[in-house]
């Protein structure tokens, strides 16, 4: 799998820990009231209502935070969100791209400037390192929910682009305009998904050793920290002996 999959499985492992977990349902919490907020309450008249709840499900957030989350955006009380993207380098060149959602920019572009500079990295321009990455929709599936030509006939019947299979399960892509209706499609026919979001792909990755790969981690674990940062995306590679080690 590309190194973008590999981080998302790093992801995955650290979202067991309860620390880490409470900060991720705090961050969907927010997600699912902007949506809310910026259009209908229903999620299913409300595409990107309805797949951050689905997100939030997956990492087994409880029905009572996603419920108190919709209420308070109906209820007027909710802060006025900005979001915010940053684009930066990493440690031996990677990049990275940073998103926010934020009622104070200039607290969360100092803070994000700062993180960057004291773990080896430097923030650039909007569009610095955004041309080496594609918006586009991501959907994953365990092994288990069948083989691999089982999965692509169904995602082509769905719309999707692509589709990557491996022993950790099928990761499939399409359309970032394309993906509540594939997601839907795909629901139908192989069940419940293990994840669906918005993501950037990247087109060109970075090549990383283990000692540039430890920083990387270290600028991207003080990245989700903050609050304001609702998910960090690089284009790093690295090899499996590697990424054993971390």
């Amino acid at each position: 799998m590309a190194g973008h999959s590999k981080w998302a499985n790093i992801q995955h492992r650290k979202g067991r820990q309860d620390a880490v977990r409470a900060k991720l349902f705090s961050k969907f919490s927010k997600e699912i009231t902007v949506a809310a907020k910026m259009g209908d309450p229903d999620p299913d008249k409300n595409p990107r209502l309805r797949l951050a709840i689905k997100e939030a499900k997956a990492q087994s957030m409880p029905k009572d935070n996603i419920e108190r989350a919709i209420k308070k955006a109906m209820g007027g009380d909710a802060e006025d969100y900005e979001e915010i993207r940053y684009e930066g380098y990493g440690p031996n060149g990677v990049a990275v791209i940073v998103e926010a959602m934020t009622d104070n920019r200039n607290r969360t572009a100092s803070n994000v400037r700062s993180t960057f500079s004291k773990n080896g990295g430097n923030l650039g321009e909007t569009g610095s390192v955004g041309f080496m990455f594609e918006r586009k929709g991501e959907i994953t599936y365990p092994a288990t929910v069948g083989d691999a030509d089982t999965v692509m006939m169904a995602s082509i019947e769905a719309g999707a682009e692509d589709v990557e299979s491996g022993a950790d399960g099928h990761v499939i892509w399409c359309a970032d305009t394309d993906l509540n209706e594939v997601a839907t499609a795909l629901e139908a026919d192989l069940g419940e998904s293990e994840s669906t979001k918005l993501v950037w792909k990247p087109t060109t990755t970075t090549e990383m050793d283990l000692d540039s790969m430890q920083k990387l981690m270290k600028l991207i674990d003080a990245l989700e920290d903050d609050d304001d940062v609702q998910r960090v995306t690089t284009n790093f590679e690295a090899s499996d002996e590697i990424m054993a080690q971390l």
